[in-house]
């Protein structure tokens, strides 16, 4: 395996750090301004979307992009590099239109769409004139476990009825959120094993029935996009707005989910090394007691650590990405749940050791610390929690064990003692 990045996306790798750093950087003042308001900012984000696209970067995490689509082709391992300089300002995807849930709708749809079902979403989506949420977890059930999901599908006549309460539902107070992909219980095969029960449904956000509860805040913060509870009460929606078959929903749940937790372990990957960088230039610049901070051993671990930390992850995220892209998503599974799990965890040490370097000023928004160490715990929880993960890494190996079980006892006969050593002694 080679993770060295193609010519053709270190160029793009070159084009987009200057486009964040000449463009998307000096507009965070007016996005933040706008979103403390509770506004949200499309005065800033569509003219640099407009840009964006003529200069080529659209659509950047779709590596099965066709030729007729907006937007420029990469592999998930020349993606890598890109979302990671992405995540180093969190609305920036946007500007790109590779921000989720967005990106994993695309994919679904890209996937399993109708032709009628391309046209009316995936196509506004992949222009980037619409946007989009996700509705699976709800808030009396283990969402981790989604055959607990009581949100109802009902076949009734030509179309389809749903009932049902969902929340954290990333991206439907964006003031272009149209569409929800809602997953449900369908009643089309009560009996069927509970992993073939559930069916996705694209439900238009203004629908009769379909009311946004509220915006929840996450770690005491309201994100301007949301992430939001739903209430879906006699939703009707026409049959021909099914997505795949009856059934199916669990099994593209999952084929959606992979590709979008890698992308969020790249965009974390770029946060921690900003807060390596803010740490670094803190430590050589803040005082005490007579020295600077970067004199004192537990500050250098700190630093250190990360280092290590990051790159260590960098490389399990590019070995995942390279993985997906010779074998397939089903392949990388269980590297996808060890980024995942790796990536979400990192984020909150590396932001914990930068924050203390900052002293009290890391809890203010004056730094965006505070912001980032707040996602990274959100991450634990999002797109399965660490445990599910960890489970499901434990799983594949004590399944690889068996499958070569009893290999080992020859090695372990090499160590024992030789007869009677032991009575020697």
């Amino acid at each position: 395996m080679d993770f060295a990045l193609s010519p053709r996306a270190q160029a793009l790798q070159s084009q987009l750090q200057r486009f964040m750093q000449d463009l998307v950087l000096p507009s965070h003042r007016d996005w933040r301004r706008w979103a403390e308001a509770g506004i949200y900012p499309l005065d800033v984000i569509e003219p640099l979307k407009a840009q964006a696209h003529a200069a080529g970067l659209w659509n950047l995490f779709l590596p099965e992009l066709q030729d007729d689509e907006p937007g420029t082709r990469l592999s998930n391992l020349d993606y890598a590099p890109l979302a990671e300089a992405m995540g180093r300002v969190p609305w920036a995807s946007e500007v790109f239109n590779c921000s989720a849930p967005d990106t994993g709708n695309i994919e679904l749809l890209h996937r399993f769409a109708t032709p009628a079902q391309r046209a009316r979403w995936l196509d506004p989506l992949l222009q980037g004139s619409i946007r989009s949420c996700f509705a699976m977890s709800e808030p009396d059930v283990a969402s981790s476990d989604p055959t607990n999901l009581g949100t109802r599908i009902a076949r009734d006549g030509d179309g389809y009825v749903l009932n049902g309460r969902k929340w954290f539902t990333t991206g439907a107070a964006h003031p272009h959120c149209r569409l929800a992909i809602v997953m449900g219980v369908s009643d089309a095969a009560p009996d069927a094993p509970a992993h073939r029960r559930h069916s996705l449904l694209l439900v238009p956000m203004d629908a009769p029935g379909v009311q946004v509860v509220r915006n929840i805040p996450v770690m005491q913060h309201q994100a301007i996009e949301g992430h939001c509870e739903i209430v879906f009460q006699g939703v009707r929606v026409p049959a021909d707005q099914l997505l795949g078959a009856e059934g199916e929903g669990f099994a593209m749940a999952q084929a959606r989910l992979g590709p979008g937790r890698v992308h969020h372990a790249m965009r974390t990957i770029g946060q921690c090394e900003l807060a390596l960088e803010l740490m670094a230039e803190r430590a050589l610049e803040r005082m005490a007691f007579g020295r600077h901070l970067s004199d004192f051993a537990n500050v250098q671990d700190w630093i250190a650590w990360s280092r290590v930390e990051i790159d260590q992850a960098r490389l399990l995220v590019l070995h995942a990405a390279w993985r997906m892209d010779v074998q397939g998503n089903a392949a990388a599974r269980v590297d996808v749940s060890a980024i995942k799990l790796v990536a979400a965890q990192l984020q909150t040490r590396v932001l914990d050791r930068a924050m203390q370097v900052f002293g009290a000023v890391g809890l203010t928004p004056d730094t965006p610390l505070a912001s980032l160490w707040s996602w990274g715990r959100a991450l634990r929880f999002m797109d399965g929690p660490d445990e599910v993960h960890l489970r499901a890494i434990a799983r594949q190996e004590l399944a690889n064990s068996r499958a070569h079980r009893g290999e080992n006892v020859l090695h372990l006969q090499r160590w024992m003692p030789p007869d009677g050593a032991l009575d020697d002694a």
